[in-house]
């Protein structure tokens, strides 16, 4: 109820209003919003239906109820157990590459003069990002092909550097270093453009005060922009935990069955499980994506635990 008041001093509360006249009142919103509900309920609520098979055995038309049967088959699974430590292992060195790259890269162009240079060489690195991850494998297969068309081997040959072609993408050493460094080509452009919108904000009068103090160009950069940065730095790492469970297409496009054992991550292990099976068991791999979603909940909430430590408002 709303309470106002008279001229004489007096309040009168109003009566509040029941919800079906409140809608009535308002029905040309409620229109405007109905088709978006029923997105949101098709699309994001009803396929949620579908975790119940997480708990029965789903093999053609043989489904029947096995209870927490899928679970315990998947933690006693030493293929998922792999899965998931490359998961963890690919998406928190890509996470900290990518962000370290991103700051020097930022803090690089920051310090360039030359406005047009500045344009274009961040024109340059954000085109990457723009590619499709089915595009970039193709390029990179191509450059590192141990054909005559691959462009590194045959650079290296000419060098005198090596004598035989090196199957990068097929080498289980090489190919995580080989995935880090084609991820970063593509991702760390765009990931410059938090950290130098950071940068563009920082008092101008700071490097002022630095300057008459006498400090070089690089102390300027470590006790002023660094200290600028760390801030933004720590969030885009908070908010980045979250999602370290959801790299697929990366690896999805690069990885092959002879470098399974140290690329293989959950996504692409439940795409195995129900594409590549003859006879796929759907219970079992629901039952690895609610594992999964349930460790990505934790991450979510842990990182919206230390948001509020360290920024004072969580990210949900």
């Amino acid at each position: 109820m709303s309470k106002n008041e008279n001229s004489n001093g007096t309040t009168w509360v109003a009566p509040k209003k029941s919800l079906w006249t409140r809608m009535k009142a308002y029905s040309g919103f409620y229109l405007m919003f109905l088709p978006v509900f029923i997105f949101v309920l098709i699309v994001y609520y009803w396929p949620m239906l579908g975790v119940r098979f997480a708990f029965y055995s789903y093999k053609l038309r043989n489904i029947h109820w096995v209870g927490l049967a899928n679970f315990t088959k998947l933690f006693a699974e030493k293929e998922f157990w792999a899965a998931f430590g490359n998961t963890l292992t690919l998406s928190i060195v890509k996470l900290l590459l990518n962000t370290f790259v991103a700051v020097l890269i930022s803090i690089f162009l920051n310090e360039m003069l030359n406005l047009s240079c500045k344009k274009f060489v961040q024109t340059v690195i954000y085109l990457p990002h723009f590619m499709s991850w089915a595009v970039v494998a193709a390029i990179f297969t191509l450059f590192l092909s141990t054909s005559t068309t691959g462009f590194v081997n045959e650079t290296l040959k000419e060098w005198g550097v090596i004598k035989e072609s090196i199957d990068f993408l097929h080498t289980k050493a090489l190919w995580r270093p080989v995935f880090y460094m084609i991820d970063l080509w593509k991702e760390t452009g765009w990931g410059t453009v938090v950290f130098f919108a950071t940068l563009s904000g920082i008092d101008p009068g700071l490097y002022e005060a630095a300057e008459i103090d006498g400090a070089t160009r690089l102390q300027k950069i470590w006790y002023v922009t660094v200290p600028a940065l760390s801030n933004t730095v720590i969030i885009v790492l908070i908010l980045n935990l979250a999602k370290v469970l959801n790299i697929f297409e990366p690896v999805f496009v690069l990885y092959n069955t002879r470098v399974l054992e140290v690329s293989d991550v959950i996504s692409t292990y439940i795409y195995r499980k129900t594409f590549l099976t003859a006879i796929p068991d759907y219970g079992y791999t629901t039952a690895v994506g609610l594992f999964k979603s349930l460790v990505g909940m934790v991450l979510m909430l842990a990182s919206d635990y230390a948001s509020k430590r360290i920024r004072g408002r969580g990210i949900m």
